[in-house]
């Protein structure tokens, strides 16, 4: 008997559905239950990466156990399962951005950009080439039918929720693809997994970034970048020097933890990162309040949101908070500006994504640009009296 998972599918396509398959437990269940509504299913991993790099990582995704568990869920499966070979473009695309932002004193996010760049451009053009109707993934998102077309809503478990990841999808994208498991939890997409006899029903979660061995983000930036660790100061509000550090690389928006500044530590958290001067600026956690936030890159799913002007909406800050109530004014074709009904506490860290909702539908997001608070304006005034 077939599993009912997003019942939509099943309606709006007939065909041949190509499924990108990381190797986990999410996109074999969606080749798996595919298959067995009777849908015409080829499989498709990216090798995005070195996988000598990451081989025994677990948690490390499209690296080179998950290739083999992806080729092995496909055979037991029955379906055709191709490997390409992407890093060049991965490379290009997804780790050199990481590491120029992370240089740019900016808190980057290659999920969002490996969506918007590989695996939603790039493998829909080979989904395109195999003749396929669709494209699924096994992203926790739903795809409603709307009057205005394919409309893009949160996952029906928030705890699942991947919609944040998603907000660069286009429309024209988001017609062509199917997110069959947005109306389930985890523990239902693993039962599935563990009822069909998957090979990686139990495998475990993929954890952080999945190019970064060991997690040490600024080690790969330091690599990539030689010049990237330039020593410089750590200074007050008042633009005092309390200390130094080996690069504003370890340093993100918000951060307390590793100022070494001896008894400032725990009153202090970094309030702005300037990579012209080498500088981190740290001051108290109220510092860090804004209201204001500016977006650029715009990506709009809603039409009328493009005009907005005051509208109100919920935005997503960060992928980990929860949405909060904002005012969304449109400032041009691929910029906005959102005023939080309540001032952010723990900082709004440019370079990650501001992503806007109605209600659970996404009507679009942007990247988080540096902004001019309270206290970036107190030490340029005292800088320059």
């Amino acid at each position: 008997m077939a599993t009912p998972l997003d019942s939509s599918l099943s309606r709006t396509v007939a065909g041949r559905i190509v499924v990108g398959m990381s190797g986990g437990v999410d996109s074999a269940v969606t080749a798996a239950v595919l298959a067995e509504q009777g849908h015409d299913v080829i499989g498709v991993t990216l090798q995005l990466y070195d996988h000598g790099m990451t081989v025994g990582k677990k948690g490390a995704c499209c690296a080179g156990q998950d290739i083999y568990d992806a080729a092995r869920v496909a055979e037991q499966l029955g379906i055709p399962h191709y490997v390409l070979d992407y890093e060049s473009r991965f490379r290009q695309s997804v780790i050199d951005d990481f590491a120029d932002t992370y240089m740019a004193g900016e808190t980057p996010i290659p999920c969002v950009r490996c969506n918007q760049t590989v695996k939603f451009t790039d493998l829909m053009r080979v989904a395109q080439d195999l003749g396929a109707d669709a494209l699924a993934t096994g992203h926790y998102v739903r795809r409603i039918g709307g009057p205005n077309g394919a409309e893009l809503h949160r996952g029906s478990d928030p705890s699942r929720d991947q919609s944040y990841f998603l907000f660069a999808t286009t429309r024209e994208q988001l017609e062509f693809l199917r997110f069959p498991l947005g109306l389930q939890t985890k523990t239902e997409t693993r039962a599935i997994a563990e009822r069909l006899g998957l090979a990686v029903a139990d495998k475990p979660d993929s954890q952080d970034i999945c190019f970064v061995p060991e997690g040490s983000y600024a080690s790969l930036v330091a690599k990539l970048r030689p010049g990237a660790l330039t020593p410089g100061e750590i200074v007050d509000l008042a633009g005092n020097v309390l200390g130094r550090h080996d690069g504003i690389i370890n340093f993100t928006v918000g951060q307390r933890r590793g100022l070494a500044l001896g008894g400032h530590a725990d009153r202090l958290f970094v309030i702005r990162l300037e990579p012209d001067r080498a500088r981190v600026v740290v001051g108290p956690r109220e510092a860090l309040a804004t209201s204001l936030v500016h977006l650029g890159e715009m990506n709009w799913l809603d039409a009328a949101a493009e005009t907005a002007e005051g509208r109100p909406v919920l935005v997503k800050l960060r992928s980990a908070q929860p949405p909060v109530p904002a005012r969304l004014t449109a400032t041009g074709p691929d910029t906005a500006e959102l005023v939080l009904e309540a001032a952010a506490p723990t900082g709004v860290a440019p370079g990650q994504a501001g992503v806007i909702y109605d209600g659970d539908r996404v009507l679009g997001g942007g990247w988080i640009k540096r902004n001019r608070s309270a206290a970036d304006a107190q030490l340029v005034a005292i800088e320059h009296a």
